[in-house]
This record gives C-alpha cells, sequence and structure tokens, in this order.
C-alpha cells in the first residue's frame, strides 16, 4: 500500500523524505520553464515544484488546471526564507518526481480559489464545491467537535443514546407535520416527528433514567433565514430531577462542548432571568446580555398625563415604555435615522414611537410640547445633555417587543458588541404556562402541552390559566435561543387538566395522545429534559452568517434544494400505487428571506 501524506501536514522535520500526495490542483503557475502547483486537501495547501528534468512529470503538470485531482510524488525541500508565505503554501514545497491525473475538471461554476463573489444560491447548487474552501468547510469541523463532545460527556454523565422513530403519528406539536403516505394501508399517513418529545417521555417511563439523541426533526413551516424543514437537535431526558438539575448538569456540558469546539472558556452559572424579568428589561425572551441599553417603565411617571397619545394606551390598561440612548451615541442618530427606527418598531406591531432629545432642563422632540408637566421627572431617566429616549406607548406585550426589537437594531447600527465582547449565556426561567388567542380567547401551550405546570400555581388552571407559570427554562446565547425545556407532566390527572386548559375534548385527547395517556396510568418518574439547536449553535460557535452555512447541504429560504432539485414532482405510477390523487396545486408563494 503506497504511504501517501496530507499536503498540510508537511513540516520542516519532513525534509528530504519521499512524499505520494493526493488533492486538487488550487492554482497552476508557469514561470520561465518552471511550473508551479499549489496542491490542495482537506488539511491544507503545499507547493509542487515540476522542473523540466522531471520529464514525464513536467509533460503532465503542462495540461493541468485549477480543479483537477492527482497524485504527485517527489521529494520534500525546505524553501528560500524569502519565498515563504502565509498564505496556506508553507516552510516546504514538493520537487516532483511523477505525476498522475486522477480526475480532470471542466472549469467550475464557482470559484474555489481566490475571492468567491457567487451567490448564495449557486454556491447551494455547486454545494460540494462550495466545500472545497477552507472557511466553508470549518464550520461543519466545529460541528463535529461540538458534537463529539456532546456523546463524550453525556456517556461519562450515564446517559443512555436511543434512536426514535422517524415515521410515527401525527401529533399537534405547533407547526404542520411532514406526512407520509403508507402504501400497505392506503389513505393512511405517517408523520415525520418535529420531536421526539413524547418518544423520550416513554423512555423514562421505561426506566432508561437518563437519555440522549442527536435527533434529526421535520417541521413544515413558513422558513425564515434561520431555519431549515429539516433540522437538527440534541435531546435529552433525565428522570427524578428538578428544574437546577437539568440547568447544572446543562451548564457543564455546554462549557465542555464550547472549549472542545472553539476553545471558549466560558464561565458558570449563568445568569437566570424570569420571563417577565426578560420581557421588562430587555423586550425579549431571549436578550442579548453584551450590552446594556435596557428598557424603563415610565407608565407611573405618566399617569395622569394631559398627552392623549400616552394616556389613551395608559386607560386602556397599556404602558409607557422608555429606552435611553446616551449621549455618546445619541449623536450617531439624525432624524432619519430615528424615522427608521420608528418604521422598525411598527413591523414588530407599535402603532408609533416618539422620541425625546434632551436639551438643557428641557427637551426637543414632536412630542415635547406637549410634556411640560412631566418634563423634570424625565431628567431624571435622560440624566446627561443630548440623551435621547425612545417611548412606545401601548399594551406591555407590544410595548416591550417593539421596544426591543429597537433595541437589537440599535445593537447593529451602533456596534454596540465590541468584537472581542465574551459570549453571553443566560437562563430564561418561569414562563407562562400558556398564552391566550387575541382574536379566539382561546388558550394554547407556550412550549408545547406536556410541560409541568408551577406546583404554586396549579390550583389557579382553570380559574385563571393566564397566571400560571411553567417549570419550563429556555437556554440564550448572544441574543438567540439555543435551547428549551421544561420539566414534564407525569400523572395522568395533572395531564387531564392540561388538555381541558388547552380545549382539548377527552375524546380528542384520546384519539390524539391516547399511547401516551395509558402509560401515565403506569407510574411515570417526576422528569424533565432539554432540546438544543444544534445547527443554531454551531452557527453561532463557528462565527458564520447563516445557519445554511453549518448545515453540508442546506435548503434555501423557500425550503428547496437547489443541489437536487428536491421538492419535485413524481411519477403518476407513483401516486397511483399509494392512492393519491392530486387536486388543482397552487402557484407556490415566493416566501421573503
Amino acid at each position: 500500500m503506497r504511504r501517501t501524506r496530507p499536503c498540510g501536514a508537511l513540516r520542516r522535520e519532513h525534509a528530504g523524505t519521499t512524499v505520494v500526495l493526493n488533492g486538487w490542483v488550487h492554482r497552476r503557475r508557469d514561470l520561465g520553464g518552471l511550473i508551479f502547483l499549489d496542491l490542495r486537501d482537506h488539511a491544507g495547501r503545499v507547493q509542487v515544484l515540476v522542473e523540466p528534468g522531471a520529464a514525464d512529470a513536467f509533460d503532465v503538470a503542462d495540461t493541468l488546471r485549477a480543479e483537477w485531482v492527482i497524485e504527485a510524488t517527489g521529494l520534500v525541500r525546505e524553501r528560500p526564507e524569502d519565498q515563504r508565505t502565509d498564505d496556506g503554501a508553507g516552510a516546504v514545497e514538493v520537487v516532483a518526481e511523477r505525476i498522475e491525473v486522477l480526475a480532470a475538471a471542466d472549469t467550475p461554476p464557482i470559484q474555489v480559489a481566490g475571492d468567491e463573489r457567487a451567490s448564495e444560491e449557486l454556491r447551494m447548487r455547486y454545494r460540494y464545491l462550495d466545500l472545497r474552501r477552507p472557511d466553508r468547510m470549518e464550520p461543519l469541523r466545529v460541528r463535529h467537535r461540538a458534537i463529539k463532545a456532546i456523546w463524550d460527556f453525556l456517556d461519562a454523565e450515564g446517559f443512555l443514546q436511543v434512536e426514535t422513530p422517524l415515521l410515527t403519528l401525527a401529533t399537534p406539536e405547533g407547526a404542520r407535520d411532514y406526512l407520509v403516505p403508507a402504501r400497505v394501508r392506503p389513505g393512511t399517513f405517517y408523520a415525520l416527528p418535529q420531536s421526539p418529545q413524547l418518544f423520550k417521555q416513554l423512555l423514562m417511563a421505561g426506566g432508561a433514567d437518563r437519555y440522549f439523541q442527536i435527533a434529526r426533526c421535520f417541521r413544515d413551516e413558513d422558513l425564515r433565514a434561520d431555519r431549515q424543514p429539516d433540522f437538527t437537535q440534541l435531546d435529552l431526558e433525565m428522570s427524578f430531577v428538578e428544574v437546577d438539575d437539568v440547568l447544572e448538569l446543562n451548564e457543564r456540558l455546554l462549557k465542555e462542548v464550547t472549549h472542545a469546539a472553539v476553545g471558549w472558556n466560558i464561565a458558570t452559572p449563568f445568569p437566570r432571568l424570569t420571563h417577565a424579568e426578560a420581557i421588562d428589561r430587555f423586550g425579549s425572551d431571549k436578550p442579548d446580555l453584551r450590552f446594556g441599553y435596557e428598557l424603563s417603565d415610565l407608565s407611573d411617571l405618566f399617569a395622569g398625563t394631559a398627552f392623549r397619545g400616552f394616556a389613551s394606551a395608559l386607560d386602556a390598561g397599556g404602558t409607557v415604555r422608555a429606552l435611553r440612548v446616551p449621549s455618546a451615541r445619541a449623536g450617531d442618530l439624525s432624524r432619519k435615522a430615528l424615522d427608521e427606527l420608528e418604521a422598525h418598531a411598527k413591523v414588530h406591531g407599535a402603532k408609533a414611537m416618539a422620541w425625546l432629545r434632551r436639551d438643557g432642563d428641557g427637551f426637543k422632540g414632536p412630542i415635547a410640547k406637549f410634556l411640560e408637566a412631566e418634563t423634570p421627572a424625565l431628567r431624571d431617566h435622560a440624566p446627561e445633555q443630548s440623551d435621547l429616549l425612545l417611548l412606545i406607548a401601548d399594551r406591555r406585550a407590544v410595548a416591550c417587543g417593539a421596544l426591543g426589537a429597537v433595541r437589537l437594531a440599535l445593537r447593529d447600527r451602533l456596534g454596540l458588541v465590541p468584537d472581542d465582547a465574551p459570549p453571553a449565556f443566560a437562563w430564561v426561567v418561569d414562563f407562562p404556562l400558556l398564552e391566550q388567542d387575541e382574536e379566539t380567547g382561546a388558550w394554547t401551550y407556550m412550549h408545547h402541552p406536556f410541560t409541568r405546570p408551577h406546583a404554586d400555581d396549579l390550583e389557579r388552571l382553570e380559574s385563571d390559566p393566564g397566571s400560571v407559570r411553567a417549570e419550563a427554562y429556555d437556554l440564550v446565547l448572544n441574543g438567540f435561543e439555543i435551547g428549551g425545556g421544561s420539566l414534564r407532566i407525569h400523572d395522568r390527572a395533572t395531564q387531564d387538566r392540561m388538555f381541558r386548559a388547552l380545549g382539548f375534548a377527552d375524546a380528542e385527547a384520546e384519539e390524539r395522545f391516547g399511547f401516551f395517556l395509558e402509560a401515565l396510568r403506569y407510574g411515570v418518574p417526576p422528569h424533565g429534559g432539554i432540546a438544543w439547536g444544534l445547527d443554531r449553535l454551531a452557527m453561532l460557535l463557528a462565527g458564520a452568517p447563516s445557519l445554511r452555512d453549518v448545515i453540508a447541504f442546506p435548503k434555501n429560504v423557500r425550503g428547496g434544494d437547489p443541489l437536487t432539485g428536491a421538492p419535485a414532482p413524481v411519477d403518476a405510477a407513483q401516486l397511483e400505487e399509494l392512492g393519491i390523487r392530486l387536486a388543482d396545486v397552487p402557484e407556490p408563494v415566493e416566501p421573503t428571506s
């Protein structure tokens, strides 16, 4: 067997040895009768020098072009000091004795060497070429290191890896299911899992005690830049635990994973914020804690105000929230910029956003003349000259949410997060168990219908469902939710109450979840767990701009695969075999990115 070496692994200590290299021609240069090849493989690049004296090798090298696959045999020697570069060619070169072409290549439709400016769609169409660029492959290496660290850590902690079914029953979990027709039972369908939620709970019922899985999940939902129809999550569950047990283990796991993947040394324990605190202070249940700019509640200050824009919101039970931009940065916001921020607030539900700029003992701004009575108190919230206050009056959810979106827009516009800012992890806890549909008044679950209500609030599940907290928690990193979980309902009586609160009749709950409800009759231990969005975590670890960069073969924002052409029509005979007849198919709606 021939002994080959990775191109990028050659070092000075290999000088004087003969090596066999396999790889792609990255560049070819013909200089004064000498041919220089940059040969590239998974480990890096090395320069191969082909001299006229090596006649056979020289004749072959003269035909080579970029991306041809070759095998080169030659002697390793150190490069002269003044010829060493920092571009990956290294401190040694190989003087070729023999070159064999393993595969010729047409001119690639996207450039592998140099500055690639192809569109993302074209790069996805030729993803196998795009991945030849080291910066495109590195996010996949980060992902690999993270997953290996997960396996090693959880195995040492006594977790059992179990694969759960991909063909299962359709159950309501918040998004549309991808359905798979069952040929042998015409008219029936499997569903691809949105998560392994029920199966991991059944594993606890079966005595698995500690389970994990790198799970593939599928959700047919409207796509955005950070979503994929098929995605990967770390799924884990533990029996006989409380919230602190789950959070503490996940902090230790993240410490191990982030260090193994990218060398981070993160501090634990992570800060914990209640859901109410996160909304009130940051306008988001996934706050970016790398910078300040916290929201303030000015409802009391404006109680009894004569300014109708605020008074009407307060009379309707709403609130007035403010965001202070310190004078040092307020000068960077022109009137046009403020108009753009208001438009951004309106996209996120606000009817309007007002602004006030501190000017002496008073304020300037479109509404300043209506707030003379409140001016002395407002000075406490804008203590420095030229401080800027951004204000929204509306229902709490709208005012906080829209101002939270403005806060993030300011982060990006003003560069409020330094490049060297450490990662900011946090837990958001004590979520509401249920949330109410504004139009129908119906209650729905905030996480999923198997989340355990907080014991102190359970008695109000029927009388005041909106006040019931969940034993639920989300894991946040730099303003992204990267994980979420809860303690689970483990007794039949509480699960029945939960389904009734959600509007399920007993018969409907039995039809949809009968197999799970039956399991609750046979003694299920208290249990809880979490799921991490592995794609999103890998994106943040790798510093990638998009979720698609950490997936080997991603879908685009339309849910399509430019590489294979999926989804695509299938043969009529295949549809007939499955007992499927197509109705009139509407033209697809093109989503925005």
